[in-house]
């Protein structure tokens, strides 16, 4: 059975550890260079960084289980303006990551429904991401919550080029 939470400060190992676990299953394949994953994971997936960021009143966090094993997390950054949105009260979901080993077991979901949950009672008007282009078991999930396709941008790591969709929900 899943157990989500709301992540604290001693949490950030653990999310640094499933940060750089679901993001080498996810994405390894596109590096050439492991030098630049590797650079990529201790920038991103400090364990210092991310004490910091979950200290930070202007994110939340939620962390999954699966019968006390760390399985996933989700970070939302409220208040994170975009170009491909006009307003002001527009919070990013930055990151939803699940050990591919539980993507089976809905923690995607729980931990999507969990963040719904607080966008939708929370005064933001608009929650937006970054999807790869090519992630299609990533863009149906989405589809399923309402968000649709709003731009497209590049994000760049070390040597490589990535395209990404910029999607986004507004609440009515």
């Amino acid at each position: 059975m899943i157990q989500i939470r709301t992540a604290e400060a001693h949490d950030a190992q653990h999310i640094a550890l499933l940060g750089r676990i679901t993001f080498t299953e996810t994405f390894s394949e596109y590096f050439r260079d492991s030098k630049d994953l590797f650079d990529y994971y201790e920038q991103t997936f400090n364990v210092a960084k991310i004490r910091k960021s979950l200290q930070n009143e202007n994110n939340r966090y939620w962390i999954a289980f699966w019968k006390d094993l760390p399985i996933g997390y989700a970070k939302l950054k409220i208040h994170s303006p975009t170009e491909f949105i006009t307003g002001n009260m527009t919070s990013q979901l930055q990151k939803i990551y699940v050990l591919k080993d539980f993507l089976d077991k809905k923690a995607g979901k729980a931990l999507m429904d969990e963040l719904m949950d607080f966008f939708t009672t929370s005064e933001q008007t608009h929650l937006w991401l970054s999807v790869l282009n090519t992630n299609r078991r990533a863009l149906d999930f989405y589809e399923r919550y309402g968000f649709s396709k709003v731009g497209e941008h590049q994000f760049i790591i070390g040597k490589e080029v990535f395209d990404f969709f910029a999607l986004s929900i507004q609440k009515i």
